[in-house]
């Protein structure tokens, strides 16, 4: 919809093709396309429909391998995404940042950051609003933070970040890509535009980051992070002070104390270097810097506490639809895990996961399509029990659960099989959660 605004407004004549039969499709958005002078074509993509406009503008969701895509291809009509079309008219300074796991934090930290600064942000992309509805507006904002997808990276043609955030990159959304390699460049893939003048900041303590630095050129000025210190500016990390180096004249370093903070642990400790590079490269001033650091909260839905019932304490990470986001909610724990996890498979494999069990994880609690697949993965090495709802999987983790342990949903899948998304998932666990708490009284 935010496309259509955008194109209207520019004189264009538009048409929308919906997958979805009409009665599915919200009412107030096909009333806004009619009173925009909008076709829509609804149930299906025609053939015809598909061929005769000079471009297509292709929501993020939809695969590209769509035979009405194809074909429009084969007929010479450009297909591009929702953030190629407004990096046309983007006018406003961007950083953007991709990675498998913790886009949605270091996006937000920024936008933080650099509102505590007393400037104007625009915070969006794949976290909230679209591009395309700043760039329908004035933009008077000194600053635009994006969170961008593998998906939105696919089409986006001529999208050039000022500043570019690699954070990095574990198996995901297998059933979208023809491999794991194909995901790889998708990602790399956010620097593709970039030029002499432009930043591209790098998770040097990620395997797949790091060789893809060795072994791809960048236009643009490399400045890695991680645990040691890299060759030339960066970030790095001395116990939990975040170290910042060649930002300044010299050798000057800047130290920023992230134990009292919200940051104070993994993967945060490598979330906040990030975004406080990122900040610092577009003249965030180091007081505003520490003031976001100070004031950050955990997003909802990662690894947030819901409540502590019988010595045992229950955490939602619905968030967390990869396995690798759920490898790094395992690392932030400190206490013996039951696991609950399963919900649409995206085409990963779940033996690093079950490479925890009887490390971290001490039993596993299974729902959704994927749960088969996950079970197999564990096999008989740690209890493993199915659950038809979240509520009873509540009730069975509480039985694995002892005293000191924590229950964790951290699903390593997408949740569209059971909820309208992760943030549902998350909420009617809590709720299960707190149904717990009560019956325990």
């Amino acid at each position: 919809m935010a496309v259509v605004r955008l194109l209207v407004a520019h004189g264009l004549r538009v048409s929308v093709s919906e997958g979805a039969p009409l009665d599915r499709l919200a009412g107030a958005e096909v009333r806004e396309l009619a009173t925009l002078g909008v076709e829509l074509e609804s149930n299906g993509h025609t053939t015809a429909f598909f061929t005769r406009p000079d471009f297509i503008v292709v929501s993020p969701g939809v695969p590209l391998t769509l035979a009405a895509l194809d074909n429009a291809r084969q007929h010479g009509v450009p297909v591009i995404g929702e953030l190629g079309l407004a990096a046309l008219l983007l006018r406003t300074p961007c950083v953007a940042i991709t990675g498998t796991n913790g886009k949605s934090t270091v996006t937000t930290l920024i936008g933080d950051m650099l509102r505590l600064s007393g400037q104007e942000v625009f915070v969006g992309g794949n976290l909230g609003t679209p591009l395309a509805e700043y760039v329908l507006g004035p933009q008077q904002a000194a600053a635009v933070v994006l969170e961008v997808s593998s998906f939105q990276l696919d089409t986006a043609t001529v999208f050039r970040p000022r500043v570019a955030v690699l954070l990095n990159i574990t198996p995901d959304h297998l059933e979208r890509y023809p491999s794991y390699e194909a995901y790889i460049a998708s990602k790399w893939s956010i620097f593709r535009n970039q030029g002499p003048g432009d930043a591209a900041i790098v998770n040097l303590d990620d395997q797949e980051v790091t060789r893809l630095v060795n072994t791809h050129a960048l236009a643009s000025r490399c400045y890695p992070f991680g645990l040691a210190p890299g060759p030339g500016p960066g970030a790095h990390l001395e116990g939990r002070t975040a170290v910042l180096r060649g930002l300044g004249a010299g050798d000057q370093q800047e130290r920023y104390e992230l134990s009292a903070t919200g940051l104070a642990d993994e993967p945060n400790l490598h979330n906040a270097m990030a975004a406080i590079l990122a900040a610092r490269l577009l003249a965030c001033p180091e007081t505003a810097v520490r003031q976001g650091l100070a004031a950050f909260t955990a997003l909802p839905h990662r690894i947030a506490l819901v409540a502590e019932i019988g010595g045992v304490a229950y955490f939602d990470d619905s968030k967390a639809t990869n396995v690798g986001a759920v490898l790094a909610a395992l690392d932030a724990m400190s206490r013996p895990v039951v696991l609950v996890a399963g919900g649409r498979d995206k085409g990963g494999g779940y033996t690093m996961l079950a490479a925890q069990a009887g490390k971290k994880i001490k039993g596993v609690v299974l729902i959704g399509e994927a749960r088969e697949r996950i079970a197999a993965a564990f096999g008989t090495l740690v209890p493993v029990a199915m659950a038809s709802d979240m509520a009873e999987a509540v009730t069975r983790a509480a039985h694995l659960a002892s005293p000191g342990d924590a229950v964790l949903l951290s699903p390593a899948c997408a949740s569209f099989d059971m909820f309208t998304g992760y943030a549902q998932r998350g909420e009617r666990f809590q709720e299960a959660v707190l149904a717990l708490a009560r019956r325990k009284k």
